[in-house]
């Protein structure tokens, strides 16, 4: 049961996780947590403020004798990614989150655990809550809708923030610290079309079905070389097409653009004289898949059924070219960063695709640290999807984070770490988004840092925070707040 996490260390911290895996707070529905947080800051009475998209800031005064130094802010997001297994009923805007305890991790059964970025909101709570401790002031910054948009971020006016030091909560790995993230861009791919009355005489009807991947975060994940389930569901759909006289009536695969895609979904027709090779060819293709990604995904299933011949199919051309263009298009990494061996730099990630009743929609998240790379990648796929008539449109792009190696809080932060922990702190630059670029680009002279407990494979239902590593972090937190 849930409950069972109030028992773990530091136990203010976790019980404030707790209370947030019992709040429904998807991206886009934000009002319950946003109002649990303003009630905590108020009955603690102290100074609660929330701006105009949503953003909450809590203002907790300096401890005696810490009054002449500078304001430190807090930040983490408010809402989490809601990813479930196939067959889960659970209802992200209604039902709370089942954690529970698996040996040294905390998960949650078949969804999303929501530690990215609960456990950090929790952190921030427990400091503003704890007065045995010993601090300047402090600002807990909790954005909106960081998943989808950033859209807390970059709603941040200037002047809602008095301080100019910031610790970032929202990494994922202890013992790391990051000081560069990066930016992102939205494509979006729109196509409308006539249906086709005509279903090939003969024609039986058949439903592929490509389910069982890991997905995962496409940036903290996106070098694992995971499968992506658009990717694999058109590879076979070309073949189906040009050598078996398959043709497609509907197709959709993913569910959020920031997720690398768990399963996707197809109805076709198939001449019935090719019914009996193309069940051999998904037989193929499934043994071909698992071979090809053996030690990375495990679990890869892929089925054919028959299914209800449908009532018209998608344009033969139409659909030829955006087999073309989804085949073509640019997946994963793209290029590796020179100045921080082993990460990534630039990477796209085919997150959501649907095909039918007359429009495509296709949705892919491009992220980079370099802003002309990021350019560049999107520019590549605007061409794939144009040259198959399609509308292609860059929306919601935000900048990365900029890494200052001569930042004074990473001075103290490494300093206070290897003091806590007896060794030196990594200091990395993250593939994946954090608000910090925004809010950097708001606040230019802020000086920002982020941290975070072990947390792995985020935005996926295997989602799972280490116990240990939030105690190490609490620690950490509040060494560094009697410091700065």
């Amino acid at each position: 049961m849930s409950a069972e996490l109030k028992n773990l260390f530091p136990k203010h911290v976790w019980g404030y996780f707790y209370d947030l895996t019992q709040i429904p707070r998807p991206t886009g529905k934000m009002e319950a947590v946003t109002r649990y947080v303003i009630q905590f800051g108020k009955s603690l009475g102290l100074e609660t403020l929330q701006d105009e998209v949503g953003n909450v800031v809590i203002r907790k005064p300096a401890t005696p004798g810490c009054e002449n130094r500078p304001p430190v802010i807090l930040q983490a997001h408010l809402d989490m990614v809601p990813q479930k297994n196939l067959h889960v009923k659970h209802d992200f805007e209604k039902d709370p989150i089942d954690a529970y305890i698996d040996g040294e991790w905390v998960t949650a059964r078949d969804t999303t655990l929501g530690a990215d970025n609960g456990i950090g909101v929790a952190l921030a709570m427990a400091v503003l809550s704890d007065n045995s401790l010993k601090h300047g002031a402090v600002e807990a910054l909790f954005t909106v809708d960081e998943e989808v948009g950033m859209d807390g971020a970059l709603g941040l006016k200037p002047g809602f923030l008095c301080g100019r030091t910031m610790i970032n909560c929202d990494s994922e790995e202890e013992g790391e610290l990051f000081v560069g993230c990066a930016g992102g861009a939205d494509i979006n791919v729109s196509l409308q079309f006539k249906d086709d009355p005509y279903v090939p005489e003969g024609d039986m009807g058949v439903r592929l079905s490509l389910t069982g991947l890991k997905g995962g975060h496409s940036g903290v994940d996106i070098h694992l070389g995971r499968a992506n389930a658009n990717k694999l569901m058109f590879r076979f759909l070309k073949e189906a097409v040009c050598d078996y006289g398959a043709r497609l009536a509907f197709i959709e695969g993913g569910s959020l653009r920031n997720a690398i895609p768990r399963e996707a979904f197809a109805i076709i027709t198939i001449p019935g004289d090719n019914a009996e090779a193309l069940w051999e060819l998904v037989a193929d293709y499934q043994d071909m898949y698992r071979m090809e990604y053996v030690g990375i995904e495990d679990k890869i299933t892929f089925t054919a059924e028959e299914w209800k011949l449908p009532a018209s199919l998608i344009p033969e051309e139409i659909q030829d070219d955006l087999i073309n263009a989804v085949e073509a298009c640019q997946n994963g990494v793209i290029s590796m960063q020179h100045d921080f061996p082993g990460t990534v730099e630039s990477s796209s990630n085919l997150a959501l695709v649907k095909i039918g009743e007359g429009k495509v929609d296709v949705k892919i998240l491009v992220r980079s640290s370099s802003e002309t790379r990021k350019q560049a990648v999107c520019s590549s796929l605007e061409s794939v999807f144009a040259l198959a008539g399609a509308k292609v449109e860059q929306a919601s792009g935000y900048n990365g984070w900029r890494p200052n190696i001569d930042s004074p809080v990473l001075k103290i932060m490494k300093e206070t770490y290897k003091q806590l922990y007896g060794k030196e702190p990594s200091v990395k630059v993250m593939h994946a988004g954090l608000e910090c670029g925004i809010i950097q680009g708001i606040y230019p002279d802020m000086d920002m840092i982020s941290i975070g407990p072990d947390l792995q494979f985020p935005h996926s239902p295997d989602e799972q925070v280490n116990i240990a590593s939030v105690e190490k972090v609490w620690k950490f937190i509040v060494a560094a707040l009697e410091r700065i």
